[in-house]
């Protein structure tokens, strides 16, 4: 089991949190803004906080962070998890704040929560459940439990067999998107105490 765990420092993750999160279930996490260090690792983890613009300039920010990711693991076959806006970034677009660029890993956008009832309130913020889709049934990492969650924004995914989990607030949630070895959480592992802990755990275990 390769457990040299890339942590991403971009500016604009919870780090601290996730760290000691993945340092809890075994993982030998190095904090890096380094492309090559990212180039070398067996596992990668992009966290998020924050607005997706701001996320992915200062992502784009990071000389070469953007092309060794791409290489590792969107072609190199590395395993990937991308937490909240980490998630988020894989998609085409970002609609906060104007449209920007993501990394267009899994096709689709994110868009502003707007739930059909104006007495559920926006963000989506304290635990839910994680509800499998039939066809990701089995999946090694995502499983059916209940997580903690604080976004505004949601991924709208192209192509429903990308979207391994839904939530639910006043309206279904993508919770958890996958193709390949690229697997983005919208909910916050390191703060979903032991479901969280046991969903990084199988992440480490993961080889896709």
């Amino acid at each position: 089991m390769a457990n040299r765990v890339a942590l991403i420092d971009y500016g604009a993750g919870n780090l601290h949190s996730v760290h000691n999160a993945l340092n809890a279930v075994g993982a030998d996490v190095k904090v890096t803004a380094d492309p090559e260090i990212v180039r070398k690792a067996d596992r990668i983890v992009l966290p998020g906080v924050g607005s997706f613009k701001a996320c992915a300039h200062g992502l784009e920010g990071v000389p070469g962070m953007v092309d060794a990711l791409t290489e590792r693991a969107e072609m190199g076959g590395a395993p990937f998890l991308g937490i909240c806006v980490g998630m988020q970034l894989l998609a085409s677009r970002g609609l906060e704040h104007g449209a920007t660029p993501g990394l267009g890993w899994i096709p689709g956008e994110v868009r502003l929560i707007i739930p059909s009832d104006p007495a559920i309130k926006v963000p989506h913020m304290g635990w839910n459940d994680v509800a499998i889709m039939p066809h990701a049934r089995g999946h090694p990492v995502v499983e059916e439990g209940e997580a903690y969650f604080l976004h505004s924004y949601h991924f709208a995914a192209e192509d429903p067999h990308h979207i391994a989990a839904m939530t639910d607030h006043g309206e279904g949630l993508v919770a958890s998107v996958v193709r390949g070895n690229i697997l983005g959480v919208q909910f916050h592992p390191e703060k979903s105490q032991a479901y969280g802990l046991e969903t990084l755990a199988r992440f480490l275990e993961w080889n896709p």
